[in-house]
C-alpha cells in the first residue's frame, strides 16, 4: 500500500455485462488483487475475476471423512473393544447396524466444516471493509456493479489502473482510501 492508505481504485458499472468485460480486461493485464460486487449474482464473474478457491470442498470433504471415521470407529470401540454384549447370537461387529450413526456423523462434521470454513476462509464477521465508505457503494445491494482492483496488488499503478478502468466503460471510478 502506498503512503495515503490507499486500499485501491473503484469503478461503477451500468450492467453486469460491462462488469465482467471489465474484469476480463482487468485480468488479462495481469491484475490478481480484485474484487467484484453486484445486487445478484452475475453469471461468468466468477471466471472472469479468476476466483478458482478448491479450499472449502476439500474442508468439507476432509470433515465429512472424518464425522464418518469418528463415527464408525466410536460405535466399533463401544461394541468390540470396550463392552461387547452378545445381544441374540449377533456378531459384535455388525457393520450393518453402524451405518446410521456413521452416515448421521459425516452429513454433521461436513455441516460443521461448511459453515465455520466458509466464515473462516472469508474473513467474516467483518463489521468494516473499506469499500463500504466508498462514495455511492450502498447502490451495491440495488442497481450498481463495482469492481476494485486493490493497491497491494504487485502490477498497481494508479494511473494505469484509472484509465485502463475508464476505457472499459465505467460509469466513474473513485479512490478507496482505508
Amino acid at each position: 500500500m502506498n503512503e495515503h492508505n490507499e486500499y485501491g481504485l473503484m469503478a461503477r458499472y451500468e450492467s453486469p455485462d460491462e462488469l465482467v468485460a471489465a474484469a476480463r480486461q482487468a485480468r488479462a493485464r495481469g491484475y490478481s488483487r480484485l474484487d467484484a460486487y453486484t445486487p445478484f449474482p452475475v453469471h461468468g464473474l466468477s471466471d472472469a475475476l479468476g476466483a478458482e478457491d478448491f479450499r472449502l470442498p476439500w474442508l468439507v470433504f476432509l470433515c465429512g471423512l472424518g464425522g464418518a471415521v469418528a463415527g464408525y470407529g466410536l460405535q466399533y470401540f463401544v461394541s468390540v473393544i470396550e463392552y461387547p454384549l452378545n445381544v441374540g447370537g449377533r456378531p459384535l461387529h455388525s457393520w450393518p447396524s453402524f451405518i446410521p450413526v456413521t452416515f448421521e456423523t459425516t452429513v454433521l462434521l461436513a455441516a460443521f466444516g461448511a459453515v465455520f470454513g466458509m466464515f473462516a476462509l472469508n474473513g467474516l464477521p467483518r463489521p468494516h471493509h473499506p469499500v463500504f465508505a466508498a462514495p455511492g457503494f450502498d447502490r451495491a445491494s440495488s442497481d450498481a456493479f463495482f469492481l476494485c482492483i486493490e493497491a497491494s496488488d504487485p502490477r498497481y499503478d494508479r494511473g494505469e489502473v484509472e484509465a485502463m478502468l475508464r476505457s472499459s466503460g465505467a460509469a466513474d471510478v473513485t479512490e478507496v482510501t482505508s
